[in-house]
């Protein structure tokens, strides 16, 4: 069997590449800031676990004063880097650390060496179980990787626990050495494997976010946040079933008069509060896309015509009553909207071009108004 303090610094090793693969990863990516709080606590762990490696058999107090609240500190910062992949604050992990390194610190302080080295365990345990924890919670954003992170940290964690609960069995308040069981060899190697699992997951998350992330960007309309072009026709196509679904065109009205008068600030101002108002007055399930300039377009699954004309009223109306400035002092930003439903095998292209020709046809009755589509004539 291999020793403990030469598995300690194995960890150690393995901790500090993994360091080297999270910071390069935060480099490229700085607003991933989970990423260098990882980094970070990882590197106070590999600090700490060569402290304790080459110690030896030496078990003085200072052997533990340093390397025990470093090692907390690190594990309080893979918490707070674990919080912040799922978008949350990090000011419990910074109390939690504190008082894992007070509570720790205290017993050693006051020669209680083996209490301090069960604390040190056990709030440890503790620390990587929250990190389990918020991997759990998160499990849906990648769902194998996430319960695989949470698995491991489990595992790990219930090493460290099972480290203190050897220390207070056997009642050891006062320790000359390293502490030398069963627990303590399982933890060891728990951690070496823990280590490098965990960190291998989380770089993997960590693509699979920066992939998602640039697919999102590559698909949203930059201004809006509703789709782009290219993606509405990635996702309908004219071999993409259109039973029960309606298409809604809207065009703002006069929008290059708004542009030369008010300037191109005001207009982009006008087509983002647009957006907002079919986001709020339309379904969840409805798909909302900017097909260039001033142009959207609404997918309505399960929309017949008068459903879909409800909702395209609704829209009408409540980018009405913003009141929004046009293209003259007495003018209202207003929109104009075209829908058809989808005809018994009709393609796709064919109810956007009948939405579409709707759409013109409310703009020359006037503008600020609903057109719907005649029912498609089946051949």
């Amino acid at each position: 069997m291999i020793d403990n303090a030469s598995l300690l610094i194995g960890i150690a090793f393995s901790g500090a590449a993994l360091v080297l693969a999270l910071v390069i990863g935060w480099l490229n990516s700085r607003a991933e800031t989970y990423l260098i709080h990882g980094a970070t606590g990882i590197g106070l762990i590999v600090l700490a676990m060569v402290a304790l490696g080459l110690r030896g058999d030496s078990y003085t107090l200072l052997t533990q004063l340093i390397p025990f609240p470093v090692m907390l500190a690190g594990l309080a910062y893979v918490y707070s880097g674990s919080r912040l992949f799922n978008y949350k604050p990090v000011r419990p992990a910074l109390w939690i650390g504190s008082a894992a390194i007070i509570l720790t610190f205290i017993p050693l302080a006051l020669g209680l060496t083996g209490v301090g080295t069960l604390m040190l365990n056990l709030n440890a345990g503790v620390i990587l179980a929250l990190c389990g924890l918020e991997c759990w919670r998160g499990r849906a954003d990648v769902r194998l990787a996430m319960v695989a992170n949470a698995i491991i940290y489990g595992l790990v964690a219930a090493s460290f626990l099972a480290c203190a609960i050897m220390l207070l069995v056997e009642g050891q308040w006062i320790l000359d050495g390293p502490p030398d069981n069963l627990a303590e060899d399982i933890n060891s190697i728990m951690s070496l494997v823990g280590l490098t699992g965990i960190g291998a997951i989380t770089l993997t998350l960590h693509h699979a976010r920066a992939a998602r992330r640039h697919r999102m960007e590559a698909n949203t309309d930059a201004l809006t946040g509703v789709l782009n072009r290219r993606a509405l026709f990635q996702a309908f196509s004219d071999n993409t079933p259109t039973t029960g679904l309606a298409v809604i065109m809207f065009d703002l009205d006069c929008f290059k008069q708004i542009n030369d008068h008010l300037g191109h600030a005001h207009g982009d101002m006008v087509l983002v509060r647009f957006a907002d108002v079919l986001r709020s007055e339309l379904r969840h399930s409805d798909i909302i896309a900017r097909i260039g300039g001033e142009e959207f377009c609404a997918i309505l699954p399960g929309g017949d015509r008068d459903m879909a004309g409800h909702a395209a009223e609704r829209v009408r109306r409540a980018f009405d009553d913003l009141a929004l400035p046009g293209g003259s002092e007495t003018e209202t930003a207003t929109v104009s909207a075209g829908l058809a439903a989808a005809g018994e095998g009709e393609t796709f292209s064919s109810v956007l071009s009948r939405a579409d020709t709707a759409l013109y046809g409310a703009k020359e009755a006037g503008r600020n108004r609903v057109h719907i589509a005649p029912f498609r004539l089946v051949a």
